[in-house]
C-alpha cells in the first residue's frame, strides 16, 4: 500500500460483500451495513459486471471466509473469550454489528485506510460503538505487539483473531512473526486467516487466474508477495506450538455454505481458510 493512501483492495472487498447482500440469495453471510458503507445498488452492479464469472467466484469466498470466521468467533466468545482483534480490518463492520456484553473490538490497519473508514462510516450515519478501539499501525514504523498494548490489549487474556485479506501481501517472516505474537497470547486464543495457496497446488485455469489477479494487484501497489502448500502451513503452526490447526478448503466452504443453491454461487479451488488455537 502506498503513504498516506487508503487501500484500493480493501475497498473493493467491502463493494463485493455489499454486492453479496443485494445480489445473491439466499445469503451466505449477513452483512446490513455493508451497503450503507460501499455505495448505491447502481454502483455496486457496474462493479460486479467485470468479468462476471471471477467476480462471482470471490464474492463467494469473500462471504464463505467471514460467515467461518463469526462463527468461529461466537465458539470462542462461548468459551470466554472477550476480545476480538481483526487485523487489517479495511472496511469490515462485526465492531458496528455485533451485540455482545463485555466484548472488546481492536481494528489494526494503516492509519490511511482507518482515516478512510471513519469518514464512510460517518457518511453513512454509522455509530463507532464505544467498545471498539482503533489501533493505528504503520509497520514500517510500529510493532503490532507494542500497538495493541498501548491500546489496552491484554496478552494475559485470550483473544480471537480475525486475519483476512492480508497474508498475500506480507513475507514469509512476517506472516510468521504474526503467528508467533498470536502464540504468545494466553490459552485458549485462535485466529482464522486466509492464504494464497501455491500456484503448483492448481490446475492450469486456477493458475492462468492468479496470474491475472497477481499483474492487477501489484499494478495498485499492493502486490502479493506469499503463498503456501496447506499441508506444510499446517505444519509450521503445529510447531510454533499451536495445539489446534484446522485447514479449511474449498471442499469444506462448499460443503458447509453453498449445498443445494439454485444459483450456481461457489467458490473456487483457490480458497483456503487455517484455524489455529493456542
Amino acid at each position: 500500500m502506498r503513504d498516506n493512501q487508503s487501500s484500493s483492495t480493501a475497498i473493493g472487498v467491502a463493494r463485493q460483500r455489499a454486492a453479496h447482500q443485494l445480489f445473491d440469495r439466499p445469503l451466505v453471510f449477513e452483512d446490513p451495513l455493508a451497503v450503507r458503507l460501499t455505495g448505491s445498488e447502481d454502483e455496486l452492479l457496474d462493479f460486479t459486471r467485470t468479468d462476471e464469472g471471477e467476480t462471482k467466484l470471490l464474492r463467494a469466498f469473500l462471504a464463505a471466509r467471514s460467515r467461518y470466521t463469526e462463527e468461529a468467533f461466537e465458539a470462542a466468545f462461548a468459551r470466554g473469550v472477550r476480545q476480538y482483534v481483526v487485523l487489517g480490518a479495511g472496511f469490515d463492520t462485526f465492531a458496528y454489528r455485533h451485540r455482545l456484553d463485555a466484548l472488546r473490538v481492536f481494528e489494526v490497519d494503516h492509519p490511511a485506510t482507518q482515516a478512510r473508514k471513519r469518514e464512510l462510516l460517518g457518511h453513512a450515519g454509522i455509530e463507532v460503538p464505544a467498545s471498539l478501539t482503533y489501533v493505528p499501525v504503520d509497520f514500517e514504523k510500529d510493532t503490532l505487539r507494542a500497538s495493541l498494548v498501548a491500546n489496552g490489549f491484554r496478552f494475559d487474556e485470550p483473544a480471537f483473531f480475525s486475519w483476512l485479506g492480508v497474508t498475500m501481501y506480507l513475507t514469509h517472516a512476517a506472516i510468521l512473526d504474526t503467528l508467533g505474537m498470536i502464540h504468545q497470547g494466553a490459552r485458549g486464543s485462535e485466529v482464522v486467516f486466509d492464504y494464497q495457496i501455491d500456484p503448483a497446488y492448481l490446475g492450469e485455469r486456477d493458475r492462468a487466474v492468479v496470474a491475472a489477479l497477481t499483474a492487477r494487484v501489484a499494478k495498485l501497489g499492493e502486490p502479493w508477495i506469499s503463498h503456501f502448500l496447506p499441508e506444510s502451513l499446517m505444519q509450521e503452526l503445529r510447531t510454533m506450538g499451536f495445539r489446534h490447526v484446522e485447514s479449511i478448503g474449498p471442499q469444506v466452504l462448499r460443503a458447509l455454505y453453498f449445498r443445494n443453491r439454485d444459483d450456481g454461487l461457489s467458490v473456487s479451488n483457490r480458497a483456503h481458510l487455517m484455524h489455529a488455537r493456542v
